[in-house]
């Protein structure tokens, strides 16, 4: 399958959700599905793959990330505006222009955490790989939100990008294994290891927090 034709389901898919009226929860875990699920592809198909040892492999083109921000980040904030319009010039292999797009807006906004972990993958695409100057935006990000999930979950969605899935993995599992037992975007987090790990044991979820019983004089 070729990443043009995967692109093609994947938008067909997300369109059919819409036909069916999913809104809410249910379509961002929708598109969260197939986000995880085109990650797997990306990391572990061959497309094109003949019996004839080539020079050279083109990187695969950007992962679509809507589906994740939208579990994962606010879709309102002011940085969302930009990250969507970034979006639109990575699909169209611009993803130069991308970078200089957010970073103008980080100037400009220079403690929003949205664009910060947007510029952060945006870097990612352009440098087909988790670049220290990535690294540096995502570094950046948790520093501004550091009990937020995105800039870890995609700190390690670029290390497994990048050839390095275990340790992208083990950066979910400490996300797992400090987040909230009630936190609403932990089932993404689940499926994203299981999807990519092959279903290894998950971190037990912490116990809620409790108020100690106030001792009697």
């Amino acid at each position: 399958m070729s990443f043009v034709l995967l692109a093609l389901i994947v938008a067909i898919a997300a369109g059919l959700m819409w036909l069916l009226r999913l809104r809410g929860p249910m379509l961002v875990f929708g598109l969260a599905a197939l986000l995880v699920g085109s990650a797997g592809y990306v990391l572990q198909g061959h497309p094109g793959l003949d019996g004839a040892p080539r020079e050279g492999v083109a990187p695969p083109p950007p992962l679509p990330l809507a589906g994740a921000r939208a579990a994962l980040m606010d879709q309102f904030s002011y940085g969302a505006h930009w990250l969507v319009m970034a979006d639109a010039l990575e699909s169209e292999g611009e993803t130069q222009d991308a970078v200089n797009l957010i970073a103008a807006q980080i100037k400009r906004h220079p403690d929003d955490y949205d664009l910060w972990v947007g510029l952060g993958n945006a870097l990612v695409d352009h440098g087909h790989g988790l670049t220290p100057a990535a690294q540096q935006a995502f570094d950046r990000a948790q520093a501004i939100g550091p009990a937020a999930p995105a800039a870890p979950f995609f700190r390690g969605l670029a290390m497994a990008r990048s050839g390095q899935v275990d340790e992208g993995v083990a950066v979910w599992r400490d996300l797992l294994a400090h987040a909230p037992a009630n936190a609403s975007w932990r089932p993404f987090i689940e499926n994203a290891i299981s999807m990519v790990s092959g279903g290894g044991p998950l971190p037990a979820a912490p116990p809620p927090a409790t108020n100690p019983a106030p001792t009697q004089p």
